[in-house]
């Protein structure tokens, strides 16, 4: 599945000798990633092609004359797709070249220069857990050394991820962003510019399905499924992580539980019975979903306020009316078709673009309504992380299928098409045309674009 890079501004700088040249700003699930120019990025792509050949997308020809406006908007666009492209092979994702050239342009970026460093990793109980790390060090590593530090058995990494998280002072919680594997957690935190953010521990997948039969094993799918749960019993590490969660999840009402299962909670908690306590938080309404911050959607009707929850294959919503009643709203996933993030906001540039897109967002899905297909409209600053919850469910339902019929499913070679028999309705998640943004610039010579996500 394809990863949230855009690249919504590009800004022209003046060389050293003389001329001029173009700096992209990168963008990952709406937070500056970093700034490249054209020859790094074609550097790096004749790199990847050294060694997977004629699999990877195509990569924006060179123009020797100077470029119009249209010139330069066509190559922004160009370079946008190819890198959200060639993320959608994971041998591409694992590969040193990949990791070591986005490592340096981060690192770049922000000015920061390898050397070890100290990070908290914030649990779900609000501890924090302080490791030594470099400042170049990924997600994926920073994740294994906590592990280590906290005995999580190795073959159960793919359950757990590092999160961008905002611990408000008003005791609310509200997770930003996943960190991508390949992501500097120290880079991605000093350059997140969000008040009261840390680095947290939290039950997810951390990677994408690998070829070969990994799609049918249970620890590479993406872990929104509560069932799952079942997988880590035999990890204590696991146990006390997940009973930590659940914990949370309730007190911070993300999960709603009845009276009934509150009193019976209650009681195993006290009683330190983590294996009751965790069968029983099963069955509780939204156990396991990941709840977005208040938003606004257009159904049942335009601007109603909603708070989403998403998980176990379905977003619910409930909708606050113009007349103050609420409405409780389910969307299947099995009936979802497509969805799109555009960028609505307006990017200021005062010492260069602002760092975080998550102003003004909206994710828009297709949905099946009888026998018609439907636009749904949801406005939130978190519209990157709900369309990831969203990938994730479908490679969780992908993963189920293909453990339970191995033969529905073709896994495809490197650089080859996929091929899908299962749910062909949902083969194909197309973006429709993003439509046209005004984006307010201080600097005429910015050339800017809307943001354009594709469901997968």
């Amino acid at each position: 599945m394809k990863t949230h890079f855009c690249i919504p501004v590009s800004q022209q700088q003046p060389e050293a000798l003389g001329g001029r040249y173009t700096l992209y700003s990168v963008y990952l699930d709406g937070f500056l990633f970093c700034r490249v120019r054209y020859s790094q990025l074609h550097r790096w792509n004749e790199q990847l092609r050294r060694v997977f050949g004629n699999s990877l997308p195509p990569f924006p020809p060179k123009y020797y004359l100077a470029m119009t406006t249209s010139m330069a908007n066509e190559r922004r666009d160009q370079l946008e797709q190819y890198l959200q492209n060639v993320t959608v092979d994971p041998d591409v994702l694992r590969s040193d070249v990949f990791i070591d050239f986005l490592k340096l342009v981060q690192l770049d970026t922000f000015s920061v220069t390898t050397k070890k460093v100290s990070l908290d990793i914030f649990l779900p109980d609000g501890r924090g857990i302080r490791i030594e790390i470099l400042t170049s060090d990924t997600a994926e590593r920073v994740l294994e050394v906590v592990s280590h530090k906290l005995g999580l058995c190795p073959e159960l990494l793919g359950y757990f991820g590092l999160f961008l998280i905002r611990f408000p002072k008003e005791g609310k919680l509200s997770v930003m962003k996943k960190l991508a594997d390949f992501e500097l957690p120290h880079v991605s935190l000093l350059s997140s510019e969000v008040e009261d953010c840390k680095v947290g521990l939290r039950k997810w997948a951390a990677r994408e399905p690998c070829g070969g039969n990994r799609l049918n094993t249970p620890g590479s799918c993406r872990y929104m499924d509560p069932a799952l749960d079942s997988v880590l019993m035999d990890c204590r590490a696991a146990v006390n992580l997940i009973y930590m969660q659940a914990i949370q999840d309730i007190q911070k009402e993300w999960a709603k539980p009845t009276q009934a299962q509150r009193q019976k909670l209650e009681a195993l908690q006290k009683e330190d019975n983590q294996t009751k306590f965790l069968e029983l938080s099963r069955e509780v309404q939204h156990y396991g979903y990941v709840q977005l911050d208040p938003c606004v959607c257009d159904y049942p009707q335009p601007g109603c306020a909603a708070v989403l929850s998403v998980g176990n294959h379905e977003i619910s919503c409930r909708v606050t009316l113009p007349d103050d009643r609420t409405q409780d709203i389910t969307f299947q996933m099995s009936r979802v078709k497509c969805w799109q993030v555009t960028f609505l906001g307006t990017l200021l540039h005062m010492d260069g673009p602002q760092r975080t897109l998550n102003q003004n967002l909206e994710l828009r899905f297709q949905y099946s309504e009888g026998s018609r297909w439907q636009w749904f409209v949801i406005y939130t600053k978190q519209a990157f992380l709900l369309s990831s919850c969203l990938k994730k469910m479908i490679l969780e339902k992908m993963a189920k299928l293909a453990a339970e019929n191995p033969e529905m499913i073709e896994v495809p070679e490197p650089g080859r098409s996929k091929k899908y028999n299962i749910q062909q309705s949902q083969k194909d998640y197309s973006s429709f045309l993003p439509r046209i943004n005004k984006i307010k610039i201080a600097e005429l010579d910015c050339v800017l674009g809307p943001i354009k996500e594709e469901g997968l």
